[in-house]
This record gives C-alpha cells, sequence and structure tokens, in this order.
C-alpha cells in the first residue's frame, strides 16, 4: 500500500493569518490532540518578529510543552536570530524557508530572494553545528502574488542552493493557491533535475480548489510528503489573495479513498476541526466541515 507522510501546519500556516491570537495552553492541547490522531509530524510554530505576526510570539513555549511528544515537531525560521531562538528552545527540526520570487521575499523577508538566501545559509550552518535537523520551504515555487508565474529554472536553483546548505527535505509551496497540476509537473520535474538525491514535499493551498488535483499529480510524480491545515484554516499574512491551506480533513479523506494509507483517523480529526473553529471563532473552510455527518457507507 502507499504511504504519505502529512505535516500538519495548522499551529503555524494555519493561525498565523487569524485576527485572534490562540493562547499557548489551547495550542498545546491541539498538538496533543492532533498527535493522539496519528499525526506524525507537526508545525509548532514560527521564530519570527513578534511585532509582524503576534500570533507566533509563543513558539518558544509551544515548543517546550511538547517535548518528548511522539512526533516530528518542526518550527520556521528566516534569520540567524530566529534559528538562535529555535536552537535556545530545543528545536530538534527546523524548516528554512525562502521566496523563489523577489517580489514575495521582499513582503516576507525585507529582502530579495539572493540575499534572503546568503542569510539562511549563515542559520543552515548555525543549526547543523547545534545538532539541528534541517528542512526546507520554497514559497511561490509556483506562482508569485506580484510576480507572475515563476520560472521552473529559478525554482529550480532555490531548491538546489538549499539542498548545498544541508536540506534533508525540500518543500514546494503553492503559497497563494493558483499553481495547475501541469505546471506542477513541470516545476517539479525541473528541482528533480538540479536536486535528484533529496525527496521534495508540497505545501499546497486550496484558493482556486486546485489543491486535490494538484496532490493527485505530486502523488503521480512520486511525492510522498505533503503539508496540510486542519478546516483548510490559514494564509499567507504578507501574500495578497492567498486563502486557506489544503485541508487535513479533506486531504485524509481523499488518500483513505483511494486507498493511501496516512496513519491518521479522520474521525479525531472531526472533533478537533470544531475545537478549531471555535478558537479563531469562525467557520473553517474544508468540505468535510460542512457535512453533518459522513453518510457511514462513505467511511
Amino acid at each position: 500500500m502507499t504511504e504519505v507522510l502529512l505535516t500538519e501546519v495548522v499551529l503555524r500556516d494555519g493561525l498565523q493569518d487569524e485576527a485572534v491570537t490562540v493562547p499557548t495552553h489551547e495550542k498545546v492541547r491541539l498538538a496533543r490532540g492532533l498527535i493522539d490522531a496519528g499525526v506524525r509530524s507537526l508545525e509548532a510554530g514560527s521564530f519570527v518578529s513578534a511585532r509582524r505576526v503576534p500570533q507566533m510570539a509563543d513558539t518558544g513555549e509551544v515548543l517546550r510543552a511538547l517535548a518528548g511528544a511522539p512526533a516530528t515537531l518542526h518550527t520556521l525560521v528566516f534569520t540567524e536570530r530566529g534559528a538562535r531562538q529555535a536552537i535556545d528552545a530545543g528545536a530538534k527540526s527546523v524548516r528554512l524557508v525562502v521566496s523563489a520570487s523577489d517580489g514575495h521575499s521582499v513582503a516576507n523577508a525585507g529582502v530579495p530572494t539572493a540575499a534572503a538566501l546568503d542569510r539562511l545559509a549563515g542559520c543552515a550552518e548555525l543549526l547543523g553545528s547545534a545538532g539541528v535537523a534541517v528542512e526546507a520551504s520554497v514559497a511561490t515555487a509556483f506562482v508569485c502574488p506580484f510576480d507572475g508565474d515563476t520560472d521552473p529554472d529559478r525554482t529550480a536553483d532555490v531548491a538546489a542552493r538549499l539542498g548545498r546548505m544541508g536540506a534533508r527535505v525540500v518543500h514546494l509551496a503553492d503559497t497563494i493557491g493558483a499553481a495547475r497540476p501541469s505546471q506542477l509537473r513541470t516545476i517539479v520535474s525541473a528541482v528533480r533535475d538540479e536536486l535528484p538525491d533529496v525527496p521534495l514535499g508540497l505545501h499546497l493551498h486550496n484558493t482556486y480548489g486546485l489543491a486535490a488535483a494538484n496532490a493527485w499529480e505530486g502523488l503521480g510524480l512520486g511525492i510522498r510528503r505533503f503539508d496540510a491545515a486542519l478546516g483548510g484554516l490559514g494564509g499567507c499574512p504578507f501574500a495578497p489573495g492567498a486563502s486557506g491551506n489544503v485541508a487535513t480533513d479533506d486531504l485524509v479523506d481523499f488518500f483513505h479513498r483511494e486507498g493511501i494509507a496516512t496513519g491518521i483517523d479522520g474521525g479525531k480529526l472531526a472533533t478537533l476541526r470544531d475545537q478549531v473553529g471555535l478558537a479563531v471563532g469562525h467557520r473553517l473552510n474544508s468540505a468535510l466541515s460542512a457535512i453533518p455527518a459522513v453518510p457511514a457507507a462513505l467511511r
């Protein structure tokens, strides 16, 4: 049976764009519930400016509270300061983030892509010396809200440099949910040509309803790592037009119907999804959240 690894990103990408700041104890309770449901890879937050993204100010506290949990806990880092904070908080796995496009890099990280990559090289060295596992995420790998379609060679070049920094996995992000399957195929192929020995993952958003199609395309291309957020929560504060992530509950249901194993209990996800909706104070965007109960014949 085909197996995939889903990384739950609701605590980071899901909450970073919300008007409310969810209390630390609620984040920890949700994380433990997700782990109980079978989630084995989880983004705990990001070490970024608390002024720009106040929802992530307690990432260190969340990470410490979850120490020893039976799951891989990832945190995102953009700068050496963030890397040091991650090390101080006891992080075991960090994702370095850079935008393939200059427009989004300036909006998100304050500098163009080349400068952001130079900055991340120092982060990678620092984290490696501390024994922290390093992964990487390429934002706007397919489409940028400022620069339009991303050139496949540019995404491949950025991914290759991250690989040379020691990234064990490189995740390609459809930051504004505008990628199409044919485009995904082209860019994944270009990245693989430059980075044949590093596993790839997909971070998909569902702005235009194409996330499931892109996940299926990625699966056919041999990708077995996918990010998702419970209830379809999330978006990027610095990417105009970005909406929610592909929903974990929808993606788990989709994969299970196709005989693809995730190791995650969809029934437990439904209960947790309702708790997330209460925490943020609004209806969530997943398809399953609109269904009162899944018919028994389809479970």
